[in-house]
Formats: C-alpha cells, structure tokens, sequence
C-alpha cells in the first residue's frame, strides 16, 4: 500500500534538503529578550475595551482588561478596572469578540519546509482525481519549460482504490517540465522522465539500500520509494537558500497566527541539523518579534550520535530546560516510537485490515528507555510520539519503568497523537501522570479510511478518544502536526465535539464525541498546562495578555460553525502581533 500521512519522523530527507543551507546558520543561541525591559506596574499602560471572552468560568465574560507590562492586572467591568487607567493609559477597541490565544502543542516547523513551497495536492483541495489532474496542469502551465515543478500532499489513501501517480501519468500531463509529487506520507513519491532525467537517473540505476525506484519490465514506473531513493531524486532540485528559511519560517508562523493562534510548540527541534535549528530561531526572533511564541522540543536523535551524546550536545550549547525567553522557550524532549497509521508503520497489538503486517517499533524496548533517560536524567518534559496501540503500550511500559526513579516531578510528560487507546492504557496514564496531545483531525481526514480499508470500524472506533481521556482524569490537548494537517485549532475542536469524517459526514464513534467545554480546553488551558505556560489559554489578572479578535464567539456559538470563525488581529503581551 502506497499511502499514508508520516507524522513526527525527522525525515532524512529534509535533513539533506536544508541541512547544507543551515550549516552556515548561527551556532550560538541568543536570546532576544523580548518584554524583559517591561516590567509590570500598577497602572495600566493599555485598556482593551469590547466583547471580552475569558474562558474564566467564574467570569466568563467582561467589557475592560487592563494591561501592563504585557500581563492582565485588571478584567472585568469599565468600573472595576477604572482605578487601574491613567491619562497615559492608551485604549484599544478592537471590535469582534476578544478571544483567548489559542494553542496548537504540537506541530512542526522545520521538516515542514522541505516541502513548504510546493503546490499543495490535499484532498481538501482536490477532492478528486480529476482535480489532482488539473491543479498539476495549471502549475505545469505557468513554469517556463524545464523547469522543475514540485507538489505535496498528495494522499492515495483518501481516493477510490488508492490510486498512484506513475510516469506515464506525469510525462501525459507535464511533457516539458521535470515534476516531482509528493505522497503525503514522506515515503513516497511519484516523477515523471524529466525529472529523473535531472537527477541523472535511468532505467538501469540500481535501487540504493533502503530505498526503491519501483519497476515493471525494468522500465522505471516513476513511483520512488522511501528516503535514500528520493535523496537522489532530491539532487535534480535546486536547494533552499538561507533567505527562503528564513522568509518561509516566519510565513508558517504567520499563517498559525491567522487561526488566532499566540503559541506554538515545534515538536522535533534538531532534527535536521542539532542546536543550529535553535539558534537560527533565536536570531530570526531577535530581528523581528515572531507573531506567535514558540516552544521547543529538542529531539533526541541526530545520525551517528547516541541519545546520550546528543543531550551532552544541547548541554553544550547551552540549551536546558525553560531556557531562552517569553518568545522562545526550550521546553522538552523528543522521541519517535512507531510510524504512520495510515502509512501502515504504526505499530499495532493486531495487523491492519487484510495484512499480516500490524507495523513495528522504532527502537527495542532497551533503546527506547536510553532514548528516554537521555531526556530525564537532564530534567527535560518528554515526548513520545506513539501512533499504534502497541507504540502507546511500548511507551507506557518504558514510563513506567522509568519515572519513579525521579521522584515527584511536576515536568507534565506526553504522548503524542496517541492514536489509538484501550481504557486500561488511559487509566495508566492517570496514574503517571502523562497526558495525552491528540491530532483530532486524523478523524475528520482519515476516519473513514480506517473505518473501511485500514483497520475496520472496531478498532477505528478507537480513534482519538477524547471523551474518555477526560473521564480517566487526564487532560488531553488537540494539535496540528502540522504540516500532517493545517494549524486550526477551532477545526480541531469541532472535529473533537461531532467526530464526523470529511469523507461521508458519519460519526466515527459517537461515545467519543467531547463536550464543546472540553474540546475549547483542549485547545487553550489543557495545551497550555501540557507546555509549561500555565500563564495563558484563558484571560485573568495575572496571566499573558494574549489574545485574538474574531467575528464570532465558540464560548457562545454553534460548535458546528466553529471551524468559519475568521481572525481579524492577534496580539502577544497586548502587543499587535498579526493583522489581517
């Protein structure tokens, strides 16, 4: 089976891709510091005035916040705040309703740009084959001849019968242009002649270890497989430079920022090029303030270095738990235990529909807690990106093990998707106090192809299962993964309340389906807390002055309408951030 979304992976490829261009980055991390010259006072130095949605449920609603410093010292009505605003106090008066900063935990920036610029192929915008087609055509069509042209997205998974995208396809469509598609996946992709003809390729090139250039006759059907057969595809290309990191870096933030979004985490800092990653991000901060505030999350594995060495690595760099600043925090550690369930390489108690094959771990069992332990023994807050039942199991097993060795700590460990569960799982988690970051739209895209050709409806069923999260005491967040799905949380929340599937509008497991209380705390407070920024998600004396503006309210609307909700501004620390 030639499909699936890849999430998490450090994809080789990207690492070739961008890691020439990052080796002339910055090695040193500086911070910028930004908001450290200012120091909270007892007067407002900004007055917000309108409809103000705190997401308090002792006061969930106001009409004033006062703000200095970039903190709330006063929210409530025009009156209570009145004792806190002076002739100098400016007044901001937004319009729309005043909402909280939304949160995406869980997303990724870096291997997003190996495919960032490319014509996006998404079943959300080529709902048909036929529109694949067309988008190709009319991209092919605007590119001067020879001239390669790249695409991403494209998902066999989500058309009838899983249909592939062979070099007969590409040269019918694209006779004068190397063209290069993309499987959402990563693990494959699909080129016509030009292109192999660009990246020196021929019928009698022998497949690398590890990767394949599929054949039929010997004649190569264009379909490549996995990263060491797409690396030599990729030298047909010509390479990013430091300037299009860069411009594409703050476009991806920018775009967060456009959701109403004030906080991100990158969720496998490191992975193409080490501390560089984190550094580069420091300086692109320091000249100008990005439009949301960034998390990290240091991951574990660079090629030719054990866990161990890579955590001496960001030591020596001198990057630790919570360092940086209020913009840019070093906050946990990455690890990578299975695959993609619509790829079929998570890793699964059973097979997946029709196969022997239920997909496999990343690491044994004694490498995995190395991996982890790397991460503890300096105090990181840990990651494990667990897809598969069998990959949550594998990881609760290695917590297990692990966490009481390090007594009563408050550092919040997750597991990431943590796609599909069984209750006992859930209530272990309780008891370790791990917590669980959903990426909620795996049911609207994908529900309906695991319900019918990957796993079948039983286990499907148990697909991000947010409603028993919540009732084994845990607090799950909901994230992206972006670039896996767009960063917009009130899509992702509504997907957590009516758990319907794009492809048929059928629920997929109606006892799942979240509050709309719940699923708003997935996407604010519980992804705040899951990130160490207890100081936002909700509007509070005390607590950041993040927030957006936007045409409606989800704390009052129609959670079917939540997803249509446009933004108008953001603002970080009461400052204007992004504008429509």
């Amino acid at each position: 089976m030639l499909s699936g979304t890849s999430t998490c992976n450090p994809k080789e490829l990207a690492q070739a891709a961008l890691a020439p261009a990052l080796a002339d980055g910055p090695d040193q991390v500086e911070p910028a510091r930004h908001g450290d010259s200012r120091p909270t006072g007892e007067t407002a130095d900004l007055l917000v005035v309108g409809d103000i949605v705190t997401n308090n449920p002792a006061a969930p609603t106001a009409e004033a916040m006062a703000i200095s410093g970039g903190r709330i010292i006063g929210i409530g009505s025009r009156a209570d705040v009145d004792g806190l605003v002076t002739a100098s106090t400016k007044t901001l008066d937004p319009g729309g309703f005043i909402l909280p900063g939304l949160i995406d935990p869980h997303m990724h920036i870096w291997t997003s740009l190996l495919t960032y610029p490319n014509v996006d192929l998404s079943h959300e915008l080529c709902p048909t084959l036929d529109d694949v087609t067309k988008t190709i055509k009319e991209a092919v069509s605007k590119a001067p001849d020879g001239q390669a042209v790249c695409f991403k997205n494209f998902d066999p998974s989500l058309y009838p019968g899983e249909p592939v995208l062979t070099r007969a396809d590409l040269d019918r469509i694209a006779p004068d242009n190397p063209v290069l598609v993309w499987n959402a996946s990563g693990h494959f992709m699909y080129v016509n002649s030009l292109m192999f003809k660009a990246a020196g390729i021929t019928d009698q090139t022998p497949d690398p270890p590890g990767g394949t250039f599929e054949r039929v006759d010997g004649k190569m059907t264009g379909v490549v497989g996995e990263p060491p057969a797409e690396q030599l595809i990729l030298k047909g290309l010509p390479q990013p430079s430091m300037d299009d990191i860069a411009k594409y870096i703050r476009e991806i933030l920018t775009a967060c920022a456009a959701q109403g979004v004030t906080s991100v985490r990158e969720a496998a800092t490191g992975a193409l090029a080490g501390p560089k990653e984190l550094a580069l991000l420091h300086q692109l901060n320091g000249a100008a303030r990005f439009p949301v505030r960034v998390s990290t999350a240091q991951f574990a594995v660079l090629p030719g270095h054990t866990p161990v060495e890579v955590a001496a690595m960001w030591k020596a760099a001198g990057v630790t738990p919570f360092s940086g600043d209020e913009m840019l925090r070093a906050d946990a550690w990455k690890v990578v235990s299975d695959g993609s369930n619509q790829g079929r390489s998570g890793y699964f108690l059973q097979p997946y529909l029709g196969e022997d094959n239920g997909g496999k771990a990343d690491y044994t069992p004694e490498s995995l807690r190395e991996a982890l332990k790397a991460g503890l023994d300096d105090g990181w807050q840990v990651m494990v990106h667990t897809n598969g039942d069998a990959a949550v199991e594998f990881a609760l097993e290695a917590y297990e093990e692990l966490l009481p060795q390090y007594g009563d700590t408050d550092l919040r460990h997750r597991l990431e998707h943590c796609s599909f569960t069984v209750d006992q799982q859930l209530t272990r988690m309780a008891a370790l106090g791990v917590s669980p970051s959903f990426l909620m739209n795996h049911v609207y895209y994908w529900g309906a192809a695991f319900r019918d050709t990957i796993l079948g409806p039983t286990r499907a069923g148990r697909l991000d299962r947010v409603a028993s999260a919540y009732g084994a005491g845990l607090r799950p967040s909901l994230h992206s993964d972006y670039n896996v799905t767009e960063v917009h949380p009130l899509l992702s929340a509504r997907t957590a309340v009516l758990r319907e599937t794009k492809a048929d509008g059928k629920v997929l497991n109606a006892a799942e389906c979240a509050t709309p209380e719940q699923a708003l705390a997935a996407i604010t407070t519980n992804a705040a807390w899951q990130i160490h920024a207890d100081d936002r998600g909700s509007l509070e004396v005390g607590k950041a002055a993040d927030f957006g503006v936007a045409d409606g309210n989800p704390w009052a609307g129609d959670h079917a309408g939540w997803a249509d909700i446009a933004f108008q501004a953001t603002y970080v620390d009461g400052e204007a951030a992004w504008q429509a």
